[in-house]
């Protein structure tokens, strides 16, 4: 229990720091050895070039950071001032503040702007924490701010020069279309491009209101995209989306909780399936497939 004269330290007693071998290893032979240390957490500041922009929910973090203290350090620069910066870990940085934290485990390291830009890019990449938004934010900020080509925001990252330039094109799409995209739970760089190649902003608003209505694949937003950039009045684009409302089969879709394996059914149907047929359907196909274990059995 943490008192006034026990204050809370970021590290237990009985666990030594350790960092993941991802890429921190990588950096200490690319830019020297970084110094593990405790830091005050009054000592550390935020980075303003830091490439996420939504922490996301912090409650279970918090809970393991309060239970078991920062597992895995920070990555901090020196500043002016006897201060820190952060480099990367800003959720567990936030997380040990709102818990009351008085120290964290970090690793200092000696980097400029642009290496510490990269660095954080590099963890929440590799991390997959970051939208598609927020890295082509990330990606920006090194061409605008410190000059980067295409071809060396890439190489920086591990990215193809055309995975970059895609990626930039998504900045396209105003910022209230791309919180329309994030409140619609659009997030595939796919779909999001095919979005940005919609055109104006009145064109992607339609486009995302008839990929949600019309459970839309890649191949029908393509060719939706593709339609209305062409023009035609809205007459004819209200008949159009009602014509292929009614011939587009009704898609149930499920993803397992670890991503090993997906399953999707079609519908044919003037609406859309109540539950009981659903579950009709997957029946079937389950009897279909023991039909033809059974058969492999005999053999």
């Amino acid at each position: 229990m943490s008192g006034p004269n026990n204050p809370k330290a970021g590290l237990p007693s009985h666990r030594r720091m350790r960092h993941d071998s991802h890429f921190v290893d990588e950096l200490a032979e690319r830019m020297g050895e970084g110094i593990g240390r405790m830091i005050r957490i009054t000592l550390i500041t935020s980075n303003q070039d830091q490439p996420r922009s939504n922490l996301g929910h912090l409650e279970d973090l918090q809970t393991s950071i309060d239970t078991h203290g920062v597992l895995q350090p920070l990555l901090v620069r020196r500043i002016d001032g006897g201060k820190y910066e952060l480099v990367s870990g800003e959720r567990r940085f936030h997380a040990a503040m709102a818990v009351g934290l008085t120290e964290v485990p970090c690793i200092e390291l000696t980097v400029n702007d642009q290496e510490a830009l990269e660095i954080a890019l590099i963890e929440n990449l590799q991390r997959k924490d970051l939208t598609a938004f927020e890295e082509a934010d990330g990606y920006r900020t090194l061409i605008e701010k410190y000059d980067y080509t295409h071809q060396q925001v890439g190489d920086a990252v591990a990215r193809s020069r055309v995975t970059v330039t895609e990626c930039l094109r998504l900045l396209e799409i105003p910022v209230p279309v791309q919180e329309l995209c994030r409140h619609a739970d659009i997030n595939a760089k796919g779909v999001l491009l095919e979005i940005a190649r919609a055109g104006d902003e009145a064109t992607m608003r339609e486009l995302i209101r008839e990929i949600v209505e019309e459970r839309l694949d890649r191949a029908a937003i393509r060719q939706r995209r593709a339609d209305l950039k062409d023009g035609g009045t809205d007459e004819d684009r209200s008949a159009a989306s009602a014509d292929r409302s009614a011939r587009k089969p009704f898609m149930i879709r499920f993803r397992n909780s670890d991503r090993s394996f997906s399953l999707s059914l079609s519908f044919r149907t003037e609406k859309e399936p109540e539950p009981r047929q659903v579950i009709d359907a997957l029946k079937e196909v389950i009897r279909e497939l023991e039909s033809g274990l059974g058969e492999d059995d005999s053999e």
